[in-house]
């Protein structure tokens, strides 16, 4: 039997998700661009809720091209508020609009990628936590970023948000002790 960290359970998909993605370094900034707007969407939610709806939400905006996306109105926005196969939450479908044009400005002026991957000097911070009750839900890294990315003009990307997109995209490699991943 494969060990893998305790948040993934039996579900195929999470499974899935833990042994493929979660704690892989990302470099593409639309790639994480995407996986920090759906983060966002994640709050108050599961985050399995998003990844079974991590296809429809690339299709409805338009694979999460933030060129696209940035120049979305309110027309727009009615469309997604319609649409059943995403979370549906006006103050996130407008949020991500925002972080659109926020998300160009900073991919102008230095790249998305490396905004993010200085905070950890552009290599994952490691941590061998025992087990999940010992990992942190926010550090005060992710409060920095977190802080950060609102001076840039995000929105839905508090310090838990930030912490959990860090994970998500090996900025933080929080597979426990034990996990097959962590070796």
């Amino acid at each position: 039997m494969v060990e893998r960290c305790g948040w993934c359970g039996s579900d195929p998909i999470y499974q899935d998700y833990h042994d493929t993605e979660w704690g892989v370094p990302e470099y593409d900034s639309r790639a994480l661009w995407e996986k920090l707007i759906l983060d966002g969407f994640q709050a108050g939610l599961s985050w399995i809720t998003i990844l079974k709806k991590r296809d429809a939400f690339r299709e409805a905006f338009d694979g999460f091209d933030p060129a696209r996306v940035a120049l979305y109105t309110e027309a727009d926005v009615e469309r997604l508020l319609g649409n059943p196969g995403i979370v549906r939450h006006r103050g996130k479908i407008e949020a991500t609009i925002g972080n659109a044009q926020a998300y160009l400005r900073i991919e102008e002026r230095e790249g998305f990628d490396t905004f993010l991957w200085n905070y950890v000097g552009g290599k994952p911070i490691v941590n061998r936590f025992a087990t999940m009750a010992e990992v942190p839900a926010e550090t005060p890294l992710s409060k920095h970023i977190s802080k950060d990315l609102k001076k840039e003009g995000f929105k839905f990307c508090g310090p838990t948000i930030v912490y959990a997109f860090m994970q998500a995209v090996g900025m933080v490699d929080d597979h426990v002790q034990g996990c097959w991943r962590a070796k």
